[in-house]
């Protein structure tokens, strides 16, 4: 007898959403479909970061199962799962810090903007003096000396840590951005990994307003604040891990969650491009992300 039937569900989009591991003690962020379920996805609960819409969501099971012989001539006795493994695929539809850092499975690094008339270096030029963030500054508000809001405008790209004072280990907020085995003279090299990022909106002599939340939240007592002026990735330097949860459906009645307490990437960099016509006839693609995880423990 059935007592309850339901049409298979229909997603018209799929959002991604990622949170940091606690990389030192290993720890992943706990995600409760029962106190969590019903959140607003354009403002997911912290410490959960949006990655935007995604496409091509697929799940695999490569877990491997044997059988446990015995008898003579041998028989099956048992079945035994030999190996636990899963591999997830997706393309992102935006380009983000973290989407690209995820994308790529390697250092994900800020190109700071040069100081004035700084020679040009194979390692990056000498950045542009970092300034302080003032009391008062929120998740979506930087408080400046008026001297030193002068020398950002609307439309400009900011990080936003704390200065590197020679520590080894995992650096950068909230995000795990490196590991440093030796200790390093750059003072702005935190800075140079944080995932703390954020665009600027508006520019005033108080400070900067920024378009979305720092993914930091409120910044801490001594942050510093340096503009940006890309990205550039680098191959076989450091794996970010992910905890990652994939959202189906926009109401929480319809919602099917995919919930990964662990995953790392398994995929260097490689773009997709999507042609707009479909046949790639007039040249015009949209370049996609496409990334490759494997779920560990």
């Amino acid at each position: 007898m059935t007592w309850f039937s339901a049409p298979a569900p229909v997603a018209r989009r799929v959002r991604g959403y990622f949170a940091p591991v606690n990389r030192t003690a290993q720890t992943p962020v706990l995600f409760d479909p029962a106190e969590q379920g019903g959140f607003n996805l354009d403002a997911a609960p912290a410490p959960w970061l949006s990655l935007g819409w995604i496409q091509g969501f697929t799940r695999k099971a490569i877990s491997k199962t044997g059988q446990v012989l015995t008898g003579i001539p041998a028989s099956p006795l048992e079945q035994v799962r030999e190996t636990l493994e899963t591999q997830v695929s997706l393309e992102f539809l935006s380009w983000t810090k973290l989407t690209m850092a995820l994308a790529t499975g390697s250092q994900h690094m800020n190109l700071l903007a040069a100081a004035n008339g700084a020679a040009p270096s194979a390692d990056g030029a000498t950045a542009a003096s970092a300034v302080t963030a003032l009391s008062g500054s929120t998740a979506t508000f930087v408080a400046l000396a008026a001297t030193d809001a002068a020398q950002f405008l609307a439309g400009s790209i900011v990080a936003l840590d704390a200065d590197y004072t020679g520590q080894t280990g995992f650096v950068g907020a909230p995000v795990s951005g490196a590991y440093v085995r030796q200790a390093l003279t750059d003072v702005n090299y935190i800075r140079r990994v944080t995932f703390n990022v954020a665009l600027v909106s508006q520019a005033t002599s108080t400070g900067l307003t920024l378009a979305e939340p720092l993914p930091g939240g409120v910044p801490a007592a001594g942050a510093k604040l340096q503009a940006v002026t890309g990205f550039v990735d680098r191959e076989g330097q450091f794996l970010p891990g992910v905890v990652g949860t994939i959202c189906h459906g926009r109401q929480p009645g319809e919602r099917i969650f995919f919930y990964y307490p662990r995953l790392q990437t398994m995929a260097s960099a490689q773009e997709v491009a999507l042609p707009l016509d479909g046949k790639n006839t007039n040249g015009l693609a949209r370049v996609l992300l496409k990334a490759s995880f494997w779920r560990c423990r």
